[in-house]
């Protein structure tokens, strides 16, 4: 008997693993790859919701717990992850200037953005109302994480590389029994795959398709993060990241022509130089329509846990939510509300 069964393994799955870890819990992992989202990302960690000028949710709380959380995984892998890089937001009018002078004198936002404009000095971007600058940012590199923590806990035998078959699951009062492997607790964290979990897919588990192109550009020269219409993520040696799309409607995989045009237009519009695109990617996001995690225990069967609809912040809501469940399930410490899938009513 071991304590834990957890299926799927992106930023939830880590982050609910690591909480494992840190309390000496045992755990077999099962993860087939199907989910990409995590390892597409961004991998921005950014405490300000940027369209709006306002601070993420539980954004101080979050980003404090998130940064103890990878560097503690960064000395595990003894391998950098996280790199501090700036954000700068492109303002569109002097009007939108304003609004973010009005939002440095907020308390809440006062920490996180920077009252001093900043004025572009590089040619290879047209920006001509200056940025706001967003402070306690960064970059992680999550699919390198996801893949040496994958290896890591291969090498101890705690993964096991298939889909997981649903069906063959045996509920018991006290334990779960799964192809001969017998846990306390089962955890599922499974993304957008959730759709097809019997247990968990009365949850209203928006899949929203996001795309990234992959470009060079050896002229632009950019050491920060610009978000204007698009995000513009330095990566080294020349390479970007841009994007992302949000298309609520296709939930292929694959990625599409669309979705590269859309990116291109977009990026055109401030960028004066010459660039190639190299590579393209696609995930579904798991998201809500409240925009919160779904976190707790199945309403039947209280061996089954879910964390679920990190959304397009999982890098700071992932350790914070994995971290609740945890303590939900071994300490009894009440979930919040506004993450606990109680909110949601179930249907046989």
């Amino acid at each position: 008997m071991i304590d834990y069964l957890v299926v799927g393994f992106g930023l939830a799955g880590l982050a609910f693993v690591e909480e494992l870890e840190n309390h000496n819990k045992s755990y077999v992992v099962y993860e087939n790859n199907s989910q990409k989202s995590s390892r597409v990302a961004g991998g921005l960690y950014n405490p300000v919701i940027l369209k709006r000028f306002t601070a993420a949710w539980l954004a101080s709380e979050q980003l404090d717990y998130a940064m103890s959380f990878y560097k503690n995984v960064e000395n595990k892998l003894e391998q950098s992850f996280v790199s501090e890089v700036p954000i700068l937001r492109r303002f569109n009018s002097v009007e939108e200037q304003n609004l973010w002078f009005e939002a440095c004198d907020k308390s809440v936002l006062s920490k996180f953005i920077s009252s001093d404009l900043v004025r572009n000095e590089n040619s290879a971007l047209d920006i001509p109302f200056h940025y706001g600058k967003v402070k306690h940012t960064g970059r992680i590199e999550v699919k390198n994480m996801l893949s040496l923590y994958l290896r890591y806990i291969e090498k101890r035998w705690l993964l096991i590389k298939e889909s997981f078959r649903h069906n063959e699951l045996i509920i018991e009062t006290d334990f779960v029994e799964y192809k001969g492997v017998k846990a306390r607790n089962i955890v599922f964290s499974e993304g957008f795959g959730v759709i097809n979990n019997p247990f968990f897919n009365y949850l209203p588990v928006k899949g929203n398709k996001g795309e990234y192109i992959i470009i060079t550009a050896k002229k632009l020269q950019l050491q920060e993060a610009v978000k204007s219409s698009i995000f513009i993520i330095p990566l080294g040696n020349d390479l970007y990241k841009v994007g992302a799309t949000y298309n609520n409607n296709d939930k292929t995989p694959e990625i599409t022509k669309a979705a590269r045009e859309e990116l291109q237009n977009k990026l055109e519009r401030i960028l004066t130089v010459d660039y190639e695109v190299i590579d393209q990617v696609a995930g579904i996001r798991p998201t809500t329509g409240d925009r919160r995690p779904l976190v707790g225990e199945h309403p039947e069967y209280k061996n089954l846990y879910i964390i679920n609809g990190l959304g397009s912040r999982g890098i700071l809501i992932g350790p914070y939510a994995a971290n609740k469940l945890f303590n939900f399930i071994e300490n009894e410490i009440v979930l919040d509300k506004e993450i606990d899938i109680k909110r949601f009513k179930h249907s046989r």
